[in-house]
């Protein structure tokens, strides 16, 4: 009988499966906290039904609080100071767009009063910001 002699070889093969968890893993952590980095200040948003404003990086959010605190980003500003600030960051860029985030428990009243003080300075396109209105189903058949 002939014996066939095996040849002792190493496999050259990557394994994948490591890879695709660990990416996997990266995906859900990256999606999970993509979203907590969009605003500076926790605020609870009231619901509408405007669409999206395209290109998040061309907006200035100016956040009202629920203690009537006023917000350019992160950074807590002084009434008397929201005007030149926003000119200072208008003549910077001056295509961005202006949005004010009033919390779902902020003063009516202080909103329209940052929204005055903007309109008064010259700023005419002055947005607010809402979360999409979830809809039921009996609206949407209306």
């Amino acid at each position: 009988m002939a014996r066939v002699k095996r040849r002792n070889t190493v496999k050259s093969e990557v394994n994948l499966t490591p890879l695709i968890d660990v990416m996997t893993s990266l995906l859900a952590i990256f999606m999970i906290t993509a979203p907590l980095l969009t605003s500076g200040i926790p605020l609870n948003l009231p619901k509408g039904d405007g669409k999206q404003i395209e290109g998040q990086e061309k907006t200035l959010d100016i956040g009202v609080d629920p203690k009537g605190n006023v917000f350019i980003g992160t950074q807590r500003v002084a009434l008397k100071d929201i005007v030149p600030k926003v000119k200072a960051i208008v003549s910077e860029n001056p295509k961005i767009q202006m949005v004010i985030s009033g919390d779902r428990d902020s003063s009516y009243g202080q909103v329209i009063e940052v929204m005055a003080l903007l309109r008064t300075a010259g700023f005419t396109q002055v947005g607010l910001k809402t979360d999409a209105k979830i809809m039921s189903f009996e609206n949407k058949r209306k």
